[in-house]
């Protein structure tokens, strides 16, 4: 595979789920982890991405409070449209982090009342622009990586809560591992709110479905809807039917 390939292939794995380690790079594209070093390195300096420890992070979703240069932007737009008709008044609502629930925040319709419980900074600041919702925003320390608060006292402040309704941002899912990541402290906040919540939905553009990360969130079983912006009857959406999963 050729350099140009190569860090064409880096920067689309880096902005479609948001953190890339340079041992899955290596092993994808079947070269070794210095050269995926090197070329982390040299988009590190032309601006592409963010290098971090042991891979790197995207650009794009770092810039996402002030900036419209979101991966899949109108895909994502189409989604929370979608998933805000899931969201009905006087709902206790839990949401993670991710450029797709930030969409959701900003799609609410304004005459919505419920509450909307987060862990993100980002879908806070865009909750409490919005006239009539109740924002409830569990701190801790921050990861950087995701902009999300985690942590143990996170994690038991979540186990403590009883959601109507939890909107999950999706790293990757596919019928076999379900929901899957690949932060571990991320892993640890986002299975608290799916175990504490009567409904899961998984938001997720087309891009990430059957694509499996190393660490897991839930099993297929415990999601009762994904919203994508694919029509969903579509073929790729088929497996999900198969599931019993309600397909938006």
């Amino acid at each position: 595979m050729l350099k140009k390939e190569r860090q064409s292939f880096i920067l689309h794995q880096v902005n479609l789920h948001n953190k890339v380690l340079s041992v899955d790079l290596s092993q994808q594209m079947g070269v070794s982890e210095d050269t995926i070093r090197r070329d982390l390195n040299e988009m590190a300096k032309l601006g592409k991405l963010i290098k971090a420890h042991g891979g790197a992070l995207s650009k794009s979703f770092h810039l996402s409070i002030a900036s419209d240069h979101v991966y899949a932007l109108d895909s994502k737009k189409r989604i929370a449209t979608k998933a805000c008709r899931l969201i009905k008044d006087g709902m206790f609502i839990l949401t993670s982090g991710g450029t797709t629930i930030i969409e959701l925040a900003k799609s609410l319709p304004p005459e919505l009342t419920a509450t909307f419980i987060t862990v993100s900074l980002p879908a806070a600041y865009e909750y409490i622009h919005h006239p009539n919702i109740e924002v409830i925003f569990i701190g801790d320390k921050i990861s950087k990586n995701s902009q999300i608060s985690i942590g143990g006292s996170v994690v038991s402040r979540i186990q403590g809560i009883r959601a109507d309704l939890c909107f999950t941002g999706t790293n990757a899912i596919d019928t076999k591992h379900g929901i899957t990541d690949n932060d571990w402290e991320v892993v640890e906040v986002k299975k608290a709110m799916v175990e504490s919540s009567d409904r899961v939905a998984s938001l997720s553009i087309s891009e990430k479905l059957n694509t499996a990360q190393r660490i897991k969130v839930c099993g297929i079983s415990n999601i009762q809807t994904l919203v994508t912006e694919l029509d969903p009857g579509d073929e790729l959406l088929q497996p999900y039917h198969t599931a019993g999963i309600e397909v938006i």
